[in-house]
């Protein structure tokens, strides 16, 4: 009786009072057998492998409409006169559009490689970060950016840069088992 009221009082006392009804009530996985953990989790799976499918589905689509995007602006831009002509802020665009067409590659790289081995690579990812914040470094403006911006945009690079060479060396490493 006196261990139930200590109990009851270290409950009221120094913990919430959701955490004391949890444990006085058992896990909604207790109640499951075996076999209805392994279905849920069979469940969990299929869902997870549906996702990831149309994920990748929708960035294909996403891709291909953009890469057909760019042709057009690369056409306009030469089109309009001076013909063959594309002027520094045209190029500026376009870069800027070549590297997020880029991006979403790498995206649906990241994506491939999930499907194929169920983990997410770091390398990609990187590289995925590093393409972004070149993009940023080259369709800003750097009058329109205030200073303490631009210092964070190369900070973020440099940051990523070390991540992505301490990365390869510890791959390389790996691979020749030093």
């Amino acid at each position: 009786m006196l261990q139930s009221y200590r109990s009851a009082l270290d409950c009221h006392i120094f913990r919430a009072d959701f955490e004391c009804a949890l444990e006085r009530q058992p896990s909604m996985f207790q109640a499951f057998s075996e076999t209805g953990k392994a279905n849920l989790a069979a469940l969990v799976s299929r869902v997870q492998a549906m996702t990831v499918a149309a994920i990748m589905i929708l960035l294909m689509v996403v891709v291909a409409v953009s890469t057909v995007h760019l042709g057009y602006l690369i056409g306009k831009e030469m089109w309009a006169p001076p013909r063959f002509l594309i002027p520094v802020q045209g190029l500026l665009e376009l870069f800027g559009y070549f590297l997020l067409v880029l991006i979403g590659v790498e995206l649906l790289e990241t994506v491939k490689m999930y499907l194929k081995k169920d983990v997410i690579h770091v390398r990609v990812v990187i590289e995925v970060a590093l393409i972004a914040m070149a993009r940023k470094a080259i369709t800003e403006e750097p009058h329109d950016v205030s200073p303490l911006t631009l210092f964070g945009i190369a900070a973020l690079i440099l940051a990523l840069g070390v991540t992505a060479f301490l990365h390869r060396d510890t791959q390389n490493q790996e691979t020749h088992g030093r």
